[in-house]
């Protein structure tokens, strides 16, 4: 099985490691370097199979990739997944963390880590112990929560003033789907701006706590707003929901929110303006390398999000006028400056 998937894979390179004291699966999927070295989050989840971990991995990495390219950052695209049977805690979850570390050093700087899903900045702090290539720890660049949410909100308002002529919140029905870091922070944010706010999440006492409206989680398609912004998992924009959702946007941090490329036709078709998802969340990493490479003040890392805004009025207007989708517009984008770069490095 990982044979067909590497196969059928255009990613550069793919690290496989079986940790037999965890009986954890280790990947490490390198999409691309053409933009500089390859840099992206470690996932930590229990999935069905080995296979699908590694799958999720070359998919996500491939997104990183136009992420940086979109965003204008000097960064390859690449992801990295520990696939579990459990996730660990107490020593176990170090150990496994250490170990980690020791994978990711080893390739040179090649591959250059954050967090993602059940990663957090302290467990960053682990995998630096062994690993010099290690963003977002918790005395560098910080969790990337903030910047992800901060550069949803540009994203948001880009899109309703595209959509409703304005870019202010104030009486504008937004639903949130996720309270998590970024969702729980994007919350506060959209409240700040005056928007009526709902929000969804698997657990809804975390949701609750956000002092927005609750949402049942099986009751957010079809839930009527003005946008909806999916920040939790990806694929919930497929066939079977487009037809059911009552929005006139999409602008949310969760990652592969497409379920197929199609999906995008399908937004389209529906009259939903939709803002491809690795624009949208681009604010993480621009935090990050902004910060701890790049050197930036915060006044130049606020300029930075911002820039994620403009993109998306530029893409708005572009696939307008050529009569593409947003989602063909950004891929056009990520992939002239991907080829631009080829054409200087070769690779």
């Amino acid at each position: 099985m990982f044979e067909d998937l590497l196969h059928a894979w255009d990613g550069e390179e793919a690290v496989i490691r079986f940790d037999a004291d965890s009986g954890a699966w280790m990947f490490v999927c390198i999409h691309s370097t053409a933009l500089g070295p390859g840099g992206g989050g470690t996932r930590l989840r229990v999935y069905p199979t080995a296979a699908d971990g590694l799958a999720d991995a070359m998919r996500l990495s491939g997104a990183m990739t136009r992420k940086f390219a979109a965003a204008d950052i000097p960064r390859g695209g690449a992801k990295a997944v520990l696939a579990v049977p459990e996730l660990p805690t107490g020593d176990a979850r170090r150990r496994l963390l250490l170990r980690y570390g020791d994978l990711v050093a080893s390739l040179g700087g090649t591959y250059r880590t954050a967090g993602d899903m059940n990663i957090t900045p302290a467990d960053l702090d682990v995998v630096a112990e062994r690993c010099p290539w290690v963003y977002g720890t918790t005395g560098k660049g910080g969790n990337s929560a903030r910047g992800t949410a901060v550069g949803t909100l540009y994203a948001i308002r880009a899109t309703v003033e595209y959509v409703f002529g304005s870019p202010e919140l104030a009486g504008l029905r937004v639903l949130v789907q996720g309270a998590g870091s970024v969702g729980a922070d994007l919350v506060r944010l959209l409240q700040a701006g005056g928007a009526q706010v709902l929000v969804s999440d698997v657990d809804e006492a975390r949701a609750a706590t956000t002092g927005a409206t609750v949402v049942a989680a099986d009751a957010v398609i079809g839930a009527e707003c003005d946008l909806y912004s999916p920040c939790a998992v990806g694929g919930t924009l497929n066939a079977d929901t487009i037809p059911r959702l009552r929005c006139r946007a999409v602008a949310g941090c969760a990652n592969n929110q497409l379920a197929e490329p199609e999906d995008a036709d399908r937004l389209h078709a529906a009259g939903i303006l939709y803002a491809p998802d690795y624009v949208v969340n681009a604010g993480g990493v621009i935090q990050l390398v902004g910060l701890e490479d790049l050197g930036w003040t915060e006044a130049e890392l606020d300029q930075g999000l911002a820039r994620i805004g403009e993109t998306l009025r530029t893409l708005f207007r572009t696939a307008s006028e050529d009569g593409i989708t947003p989602a063909a517009a950004a891929e056009r984008l990520a992939a002239a400056r991907v080829t631009a770069a080829q054409g200087q490095t070769g690779k």
